[in-house]
């Protein structure tokens, strides 16, 4: 079956995220004077990370909604009480210097550009669509893709196979005529693959880099080894590891 679309992620995909992350809580941390509870600035870092994975995790959940996971990962990170108005602001400020830093990964432009006429093109993210419609606005992409679903107006968040299948409805084609790419190999990677889409594991060499890999997504290191894929897929059937 010929694959008709190509459905993204974004964080870690096409946008550098970690990146963008990492530099805008250093600049954050610095203006704030909030450098001098911890041993360096990777030490706080890190923390921030941990607190971040730990919240999105309770939102993946549907434990919390969106904002409230922002408010929450200010407070665990800051360990104090804070009013929803003081969360808010404290974690504004950080988006500043995030924003800051924003930008896409060198290999994206080219593989939309080699795509563009062969391939529909959609993104699903584990986000909310007010992030990521204007994150998207701001990098010069959004008109590249048909439709952008988001977790938090979904009401369903990957892995589970229904936020792939609403993008699929949404294209108002089958899963087996969908491809899905994302960085990570359980929430993208297995979550597609379970799904029946095709799944294109962006293998990039962060955190991710020393996972075994997960039965059924394909892997690849560089969104230019995707059309080579798409093809192989198309006219062959590609094994469960590109590479």
């Amino acid at each position: 079956m010929d694959i008709r679309a190509v459905v993204w992620d974004v964080d870690d995909t096409l946008f550098d995220y970690t990146t963008a992350d990492r530099e805008g809580m250093r600049a954050h941390l610095v203006a704030e004077g909030l450098l001098a509870g911890y041993g360096s600035v990777e030490e706080a870092l890190e923390r921030w990370r941990e607190v971040t994975r730990e919240q999105w995790a309770r939102f993946a959940a549907r434990e919390v909604d969106f904002e409230t996971q922002r408010r929450d990962r200010t407070r665990v990170f800051l360990r104090r009480e804070m009013t929803d108005t003081e969360a808010d602001d404290w974690f504004l400020r950080y988006v500043t210097y995030y924003e800051s830093a924003w930008s896409l990964f060198p290999d994206v432009l080219p593989v939309l550009d080699a795509l563009a006429a062969s391939h529909r093109h959609a993104v699903l993210s584990n986000s909310s669509l007010h992030v990521q419609d204007r994150k998207l606005r701001v990098l010069g992409v959004h008109d590249r893709f048909e439709t952008i679903l988001c977790a938090a107006e979904l009401g369903v968040s990957k892995p589970e196979a229904g936020a792939f299948l609403a993008a699929c409805d949404a294209l108002a084609l089958p899963p087996d005529q969908v491809a899905y790419v994302g960085d990570h190999p359980e929430i993208d990677g297995r979550g597609a693959a379970d799904a029946g889409l095709l799944s294109v594991w962006i293998d990039r060499g962060g955190d991710h880099a020393t996972v075994v890999p997960p039965e059924g997504p394909r892997r690849i290191a560089s969104l230019d080894e995707l059309p080579a894929l798409l093809a192989a897929d198309t006219r062959f059937g590609a094994p469960s590891t590109f590479r």
